[in-house]
């Protein structure tokens, strides 16, 4: 699940993102505030929209993607409920840019420059391809999970590559927009002694030359 909130640019919606359309034709539906996003073939939602949004969640703020709490998930389904439809959304706490280390690499099968990736990041072993140069094994790495956003907009889904399954993406400073970031191709490489699982954050992990 992908939430983000921008009113200098978007103005007052929430938008939450809950599937990968796959490029596919979609279509919405709105009641009231509410506006539901589907993949015409299927009728399955990927998202909604919700307007005028500050009026029925409280404490929100945000610039890009954010993270819901609770009481804020609760007060979404009902609004959900309340303009009618039935779908309800599955509260996700997880944070979606993290720190993670790169147990074991071996090269893609059907590819001479990817390598498949187990990365752990705590509780959890993404298993991640991955076409940066300057990856190795041993290596703690910023790891988008599905469900992150890039400070471009980027959406980041777990998919295949060339036939391999990924899930997720090792970024890269310039993808996180840090400040002098190199612009050569490459995965950003944190020191060794930064924690596995916790949240990635710039400015405590993030120091340029």
């Amino acid at each position: 699940m992908i939430v983000t909130y921008n009113p200098d640019h978007v103005g007052d919606v929430l938008m939450v993102i809950v599937a990968n359309d796959q490029k596919e034709a979609v279509d919405f539906e709105r009641k009231g505030d509410v506006a539901r996003i589907f993949i015409q073939a299927s009728n399955q939602t990927v998202g909604w929209n919700l307007f005028n949004a500050s009026e029925y969640l409280a404490d929100l703020s945000g610039n890009g993607q954010i993270s819901l709490n609770e009481a804020q998930f609760s007060q979404i389904n009902q609004l959900l409920k309340n303009s009618g439809f039935s779908e309800q959304l599955t509260e996700d706490y997880q944070p979606k840019i993290v720190i993670g280390y790169v147990e074991s690499l071996e090269s893609h099968p059907d590819s001479d420059h990817l390598n498949i990736a187990k990365v752990s990041i705590g509780q959890e072993v993404l298993q991640i391809v991955a076409g940066a140069p300057n990856i190795e094994q041993g290596q703690k790495v910023v790891v988008c999970r599905d469900g992150a956003m890039l400070p471009n907009g980027t959406l980041i889904f777990s998919g295949e590559l060339r036939g391999v399954n990924s899930e997720g993406m090792l970024a890269a400073a310039r993808e996180l927009s840090l400040p002098n970031a190199p612009q050569k191709r490459g995965i950003l490489v944190l020191p060794n002694e930064v924690e596995v699982g916790i949240p990635f954050d710039a400015e405590a992990h993030w120091h340029s030359n």
